[in-house]
């Protein structure tokens, strides 16, 4: 019977649990990673006589297949590698596509993660049963997590990767759509910061959202002057680039300034503003931005109309900081703040929009809307996403 990969982040059992997992449980989780992670190797092609290809013009495809990645820390003991229980309902298997669940930076960190902690802990789990056949099968299934744990470490570097995104936009704008292309980089595994290197799920509904109806987001420039936007956790610049593109053909050239945190990321998404701008023309300016302890001077002096950001609580304290900075950065009365951030149902991260709600005082939220998931768009532990308007009360 072919195995259906599932994610491992929600199918593993929790190591804390070790000592009260059956063996069928284990060998259910490392046949599951060999699924995803052991690929078969490709017959050779034969040796035939094959026709001449026909000459074909070169298309831009916009690859989809790779996912956006996901937080990976490395923060915590193994204890925190959870996953969801085994009596909750599983997902539709055959929507997995283990060439997905490889690729996904998030997944692979997770997996090696709980396979160094399986097999550090794996005495008690094998010698517990007394029949002695079940321990030699138990010990064998060790030994088979020890030598997927070493085909990791002689893994490669992971490369850049280029992708493409192309947004419609509403009737009676100038441009039929917005054209953003990025470089998502790998994820430093050793620092958790660097997580705006590679690009999020919910910056993308977001970003699609913007284009197709710029006015509902406040993205129209004021008469007499510009239009100051501001991003917080930039990241890879999805929402500031197509900001910036949006109101290009506007009289009044914005001012769209993007920040992060990390050297890293801003190195980053510095290229990838000079990528999608090569010409002088509307830009967007990036700068660095703390927000545990920002220094408002230079653009940080004036107050913006509009503020974004995707994906950027990571933490209770995460939602207090950038409460204050939106209170402080946030033009009076007319100002939004517009803030989308993952439903993550399970794991370490769950639960974060509950802060998002319990942070807003003066600064209210005035709506709140659940977004389903896009097929292609988001990581595994994402189920939906939720869309703050956050202005003056």
């Amino acid at each position: 019977m072919a195995i259906h990969p599932t994610p491992p982040t929600s199918s593993l059992p929790p190591l804390a649990k070790l000592p009260s997992c059956t063996l069928a449980q284990i060998s259910q989780a490392i046949d599951n990673l060999r699924a995803i992670y052991l690929v078969p190797p490709k017959p050779p092609k034969p040796i035939l006589p094959l026709p001449k290809p026909k000459s074909l013009p070169k298309h831009l495809i916009h690859d989809t297949t790779v996912p956006d990645s996901g937080y990976a820390s490395a923060e915590g003991e193994d204890d925190d590698v959870d996953s969801i229980s085994e009596d909750e309902e599983a997902e539709d298997q055959s929507s997995f596509d283990p060439d997905v669940l490889r690729s996904d930076a998030f997944e692979r960190e997770f997996v090696i993660r709980w396979l160094t902690g399986f097999t550090v802990r794996s005495d008690m789990w094998v010698y517990a049963p007394e029949d002695e056949t079940e321990s030699d099968a138990r010990a064998s299934l060790v030994d088979a997590a020890a030598s997927l744990l070493a085909s990791f470490a002689g893994e490669g570097e992971e490369e850049d990767i280029t992708r493409t995104f192309t947004f419609p936009t509403a009737p009676g704008v100038e441009s039929t759509a917005v054209h953003v292309e990025l470089n998502d980089a790998p994820l430093l595994t050793d620092d958790h910061t660097s997580v705006g290197l590679q690009s999020w799920g919910s910056s993308i509904l977001l970003a699609e959202r913007m284009c197709l109806d710029p006015a509902v987001f406040g993205l129209v420039n004021p008469a007499g002057r510009s239009l100051r936007i501001l991003e917080l956790g930039a990241g890879t610049g999805l929402l500031s680039i197509a900001a910036a593109k949006l109101l290009t053909s506007s009289n009044n050239v914005p001012e769209v300034v993007a920040t992060d945190y990390h050297p890293l990321v801003l190195d980053n998404l510095r290229a990838n503003v000079e990528r999608n701008f090569p010409s002088s023309g509307p830009s967007v300016a990036i700068r660095p931005l703390d927000w545990q302890y920002p220094v408002y001077e230079g653009l940080f002096a004036a107050s913006f109309d509009v503020i974004l950001a995707a994906d950027v609580v990571y933490h209770p304290e995460h939602a207090r900081w950038i409460k204050a900075c939106v209170e402080r950065l946030l033009i009076r009365d007319r100002g939004v703040f517009w803030l989308i951030i993952p439903i993550r149902p399970t794991g370490r991260h769950e639960g974060m929009s509950s802060t998002v709600e319990a942070t807003f005082p003066r600064l209210a939220i005035l709506t709140i809307e659940e977004l389903s998931k896009h097929n292609g768009i988001g990581r595994a532990d994402e189920g939906g996403y939720c869309l703050y308007k956050i202005g003056w009360a």
